[in-house]
């Protein structure tokens, strides 16, 4: 795919995993799964070539791991500021708010710096390095939020006086 094409689709998958984390949601029943993703993603990644800039290894990998920093912070600011909730049935459901666009915007405009400085500095940033930053939010979203849902339980299940 051409670089704009690449670009456009990045914005496209960001906006509609915004667009969607910013609406109720039911988490899956099954949290063991949540590293799966993640997991895709930075295997696809790893296999397309260009991960690393051969002409600027250290710029490379210092602007890789910038990326991955930024994409952890980012998916655990991400997660904290997640509202989690039981419903009536005892499903739990899960809603970010203005603080997770917010969060995750800024996210993004962090990535947009790292890729900023890598141009600058002459290095090339494949979308490769884009999916590893993702994989990264994704992973320490998912992570904290089945943290923070192990330690939910619904109030009707709790014992008066216990």
């Amino acid at each position: 795919m051409s670089g704009f094409i690449d670009v456009a689709v990045i914005v496209a998958v960001c906006a509609t995993v915004l667009v969607r984390q910013t609406r109720p949601h039911k988490m899956m029943d099954d949290a063991r799964r949540w590293w799966v993703l993640p997991t895709v993603l930075v295997v696809l990644a790893v296999r397309q070539p260009g991960l690393i800039d051969a002409g600027h290894r250290v710029a490379s990998v210092g602007l890789l791991a910038g990326g991955v920093l930024a994409g952890l912070a980012t998916g655990a600011a991400w997660a904290w500021t997640t509202r989690i909730w039981f419903d009536g049935s005892g499903a739990l459901w899960a809603q970010g708010g203005k603080a997770t666009a917010a969060i995750w915007l800024g996210g993004a405009a962090l990535r947009v710096a790292l890729y900023g400085l890598g141009a600058l500095a002459g290095v090339h940033q494949g979308g490769s390095a884009t999916m590893v930053t993702m994989a990264a939010m994704l992973l320490a979203r998912s992570g904290v939020l089945a943290h923070r849902a192990q330690g939910f339980r619904p109030a009707y299940g709790i014992p008066a006086g216990g």
